[in-house]
């Protein structure tokens, strides 16, 4: 038997939890969710989950949440907040319970609770935001966590420490709250060696807010007039105001190469952005790039050429007209061509 039992932290940063459901071992779940948003968010998916809000310097705000035990065994969970960032499009958790500006205006009324099998409870949590606060966005994370001792059914000599949390954007400044926007850049599409083919596309955080990117794309106008979709995007992707990253979206083998025309739509919270390109899916290996706004080239080639060859019938056209009024006018002041005679 080892001397020490390894430590195994499994760690969720959830909006929501999922209703509870019987466990066969002694797992340690549990679950944390937010209960309420601002008015004025109220119709925003993210400040469903997450606390988001803009406050002036000297003010704060309560927010109640829920914690819940979702194992058949009694749990204590312990709940604080930690420091987190945002790090190569990503929002980055603190190592522990490292802390930052943030976390330390975040407390919590019970530093833990003790919850029955599959019974939950609310606590509540305030952000009080200093009078000297600087201008700005910042992130943390209020934690709720419990272990799962050694020897405990289902843990063996390893001891597992599970830890669910709620992600926390508060922006500081006097005034109202900074816009948010985004725009969406070129498209690459590329063919992994196992022949999926992926969709990357370009975005950058144009706002003074952060941004979790969600969307979907759809595949029409392909071989045969065909229509695929809509393929999800790969979650994760994070923008800190004034950056630039990439979302990921993944497609189905048996596609055929195309061209398609191809719908990204993006969104985070309520705003959202589309962007419509042609493009043909390479070989295993190889990538093709499409500028955003290049939807349906072709179209516009041929309405150009529409245009031309219009333009130049019309010129022709003038032309006759032109050629013929010198004759017309010489006959009508009795002049004769040359050469020719009257009977």
């Amino acid at each position: 038997m080892p001397s020490r039992a390894a430590v195994v932290l499994a760690i969720l940063i959830a909006g929501a939890t999922a209703a509870a459901v019987p466990a066969s071992a002694d797992d340690g779940r549990i679950g944390i969710r937010l209960l309420e948003a601002p008015v004025d968010r109220r119709d925003d998916p993210r400040a469903r989950v997450y606390v988001i809000d803009h406050l002036n310097p000297g003010t704060k705000i309560e927010r109640r949440i829920e914690v819940a035990n979702n194992a058949p065994t009694p749990r204590t969970i312990e709940l604080y907040p930690a420091g987190a960032a945002i790090e190569d499009d990503a929002f980055t958790i603190a190592e522990d319970r490292t802390a930052n500006e943030l976390s330390e205006w975040i407390s919590l009324d019970r530093p833990s609770v003790d919850l029955d099998p599959y019974s939950r409870t609310t606590v509540l949590a305030t952000v009080d935001v200093p009078a000297a606060a600087a201008r700005g966005e910042r992130y943390a994370v209020v934690w709720a966590q419990a272990s799962a001792p050694t020897g405990s059914p289902g843990a063996g000599n390893v001891g597992v420490v599970h830890r669910v949390g709620i992600r926390v954007y508060l922006d500081v400044g006097p005034g109202g709250e900074p816009p948010s926007s985004f725009e969406i850049g070129d498209l690459t599409a590329s063919r992994r060696p196992d022949g999926v083919p992926t969709i990357t596309a370009d975005v950058r955080n144009t706002g003074e807010r952060a941004l979790d990117l969600s969307g979907s794309l759809n595949l029409v106008d392909g071989p045969g007039a065909m229509r695929a979709g809509p393929y999800p995007v790969t979650l994760g992707t994070t923008l800190a105001p004034g950056t630039a990253g990439q979302v990921v979206v993944e497609l189905d083998a048996r596609l055929p190469d195309g061209p398609w025309t191809a719908e990204l739509t993006l969104a985070s919270g309520l705003l959202k952005e589309t962007s419509t390109v042609t493009l043909t899916l390479p070989p295993p290996g190889a990538s093709t790039r499409a500028t955003a706004g290049d939807g349906r080239p072709f179209l516009g080639w041929t309405l150009v050429g529409v245009a031309v060859v219009a333009l130049v019938a019309a010129g022709l056209h003038r032309d006759r007209i032109a050629a013929r009024r010198p004759r017309a006018r010489r006959a009508s002041a009795g002049v004769r061509p040359a050469g020719r005679t009257r009977p």
